[in-house]
């Protein structure tokens, strides 16, 4: 019976399948076997937050109908064959930067996806070209260990997708938290990968966050880019905004950090 087969898989620590799984290693046919699937859906006893691809739900997330997507993420994406990390402000808690705990569990990715909604769990992908290229570290989760960017690229993205982060006052906000974790030579090292514009606002933010001393070296690295005077805030006008000169942005909006 497929609660066997469930159980069996839950007794070894395993806590997603997919169907093609299920068929591979049951002698019933793909219609019963899908009809089997969607009664233990409709008993919580699983759930499908994705096509094709199930989590096992445990008693302590019925109410909740999926597990957290920090446990099912880094199989579903094996299972899709895509390269990804937890960034943004799911990384920025992993780091021990969680002033608000994000609604949404945020996973950076190659190409755009569609966001999950899997009973009340949620999770929303962000999408980045050369992710490749960005540096990660693991940590683990009770269903296994999970890829999440390092705390100078999540300092990178989380000004790269300020409209993924509650805006710039609580990237702001975040940041303070998150800079005395920050390497400045491997941040620079990750600089590389990133709009030159990126280093320009989170120096800034960084200065005006308490990273004075890290910012200071920040700045040695624009002045010798010399890149091009870019908004604080790309989405405002820069009509009647001051420059700041030594991050060469245009100041058209004001930043608070909750700090």
């Amino acid at each position: 019976m497929l609660i066997e087969y469930i159980q069996n898989m839950a007794a070894k620590g395993r806590s997603c399948f997919s169907l093609k799984d299920v068929e591979k290693s049951k002698d019933s046919t793909p219609v019963a076997v899908r009809a089997a699937l969607r009664r233990l859906q409709k008993k919580g006893d699983i759930a499908m937050p994705y096509r094709g691809f199930y989590t096992i739900v445990p008693p302590e997330y019925r109410t909740a109908g999926c597990i957290p997507p920090e446990q099912f993420i880094p199989n579903l994406m094996d299972y899709l064959d895509e390269a990804y990390y937890a960034g943004l402000l799911s990384a920025a808690e992993y780091h021990g930067a969680a002033h608000q705990r994000p609604q949404v569990f945020q996973v950076v990715v190659a190409k755009n996806r569609r966001p999950i909604e899997c009973g009340k769990m949620k999770a929303e992908f962000i999408a980045r070209k050369n992710i490749e290229n960005i540096k990660t570290e693991q940590r683990n989760t009770p269903a296994g260990v999970i890829k999440i960017s390092t705390s100078e690229t999540t300092a990178l993205d989380l000004v790269g997708y300020v409209d993924h982060c509650g805006g710039l006052d609580n990237v702001a906000t975040v940041l303070a938290e998150l800079i005395e974790k920050i390497d400045v030579g491997r941040l620079l090292e990750q600089a590389e990968f990133s709009p030159i514009a990126w280093m320009q606002r989170l120096g800034y933010l960084m200065e005006l966050a308490g990273g004075r001393e890290k910012a200071e070296k920040i700045a040695g690295y624009i002045a010798q880019k010399r890149p091009v005077r870019t908004p604080l805030d790309p989405s405002l006008s820069i009509k009647e905004a001051k420059m700041d000169n030594r991050w060469r942005i245009f100041i058209n909006t004001k930043v608070e950090a909750d700090i």
